[in-house]
């Protein structure tokens, strides 16, 4: 299994330990360049939900995934040539063969992004007001993601399972952010424990992924730095007869201490 577009792939012997020294243009280039990549991120959304919507509506979730994904493809293939903000991953041979649920970090947009690239079809645990955005939420409607409503507490958790379970014996991953929104750089919060509760239920494994992808393009941030942002795919973590509890603390563990590996990146002006 390999990523769709561009990337480097790390070996052993490269693994980034926060030692990248990325050296910054003038800021008023860093803002030509990203409102030059914010522009084009929106033409494109304009472009997929109008003409991309009446192609895709009619197609298997197979043909919808592969065609409106390629919105995500195109647009970091223009974030690395405008912004020259790429990646690299390591740690692919972790991707398992069957459908398993896929735990990261989450510290910007970057990652809705290109997590699309790196996994095959996604199945997106979401917050449910996405799907009310004016053509983007319709676009991501036809995923068919997993959006529950927030406040609704434990009714949130069994719709999440109980969609859960249907879209692995659909033969889908599943992705989840535990930490239940975008976290700075450095921050810790308590991560949330719908994910290990699905992946006890459904016994299906946990793919841990960690990356820095915060340090350049920053949650609140309209700037994108250029670099290099380190992705990381842990080992799968077994879920077959363990509790919620034991599955959450072993992802936890192995997402923090990945991030602290991998590190932050080194900018000079």
């Amino acid at each position: 299994m390999r990523p769709k577009t561009g990337y480097v792939e790390a070996s052993r012997a490269s693994v980034v330990t926060g030692t990248q020294t990325v050296r910054l243009p003038p800021r008023w280039l860093l803002m030509l360049r990203a409102l030059a990549f914010e522009v084009f991120m929106v033409a494109t959304v304009v472009l997929y939900t109008t003409v991309g919507l009446l192609i895709a509506y009619p197609l298997s979730f197979q043909g919808r995934y592969r065609l409106l994904t390629t919105w995500a493809d195109i647009n970091l293939w223009w974030l690395a040539r405008v912004c020259r903000l790429d990646y690299r991953v390591e740690g692919v041979e972790n991707i398992p063969a069957q459908p398993a649920i896929v735990m990261s970090n989450h510290q910007s947009a970057w990652e809705t992004l290109a997590l699309q690239q790196v996994f095959p079809p996604l199945t997106w645990v979401l917050k449910r007001e996405l799907l009310r955005l004016p053509l983007f939420g319709w676009g991501l409607a036809l995923i068919e993601p997993i959006a529950l409503d927030r406040a609704a507490g434990r009714k949130a958790v069994e719709q999440l399972v109980r969609l859960g379970r249907e879209r692995v014996r659909a033969g889908r991953w599943i992705i989840v952010f535990p930490q239940g929104t975008r976290v700075a750089p450095g921050k810790r919060v308590r991560f949330k424990a719908g994910g290990a509760i699905l992946a006890a239920a459904t016994q299906v494994p946990v793919v841990p992924v960690a990356h820095n992808a915060g340090y350049f393009w920053p949650r609140r941030g309209f700037i994108k730095s250029p670099g290099t942002i380190t992705v990381r795919i842990g080992p799968p973590i077994e879920t077959a007869g363990r509790s919620p509890e034991a599955i959450l603390d072993e992802t936890r563990r192995w997402i923090e201490d990945a991030q602290a590996q991998i590190g932050a990146p080194r900018f000079i002006a």
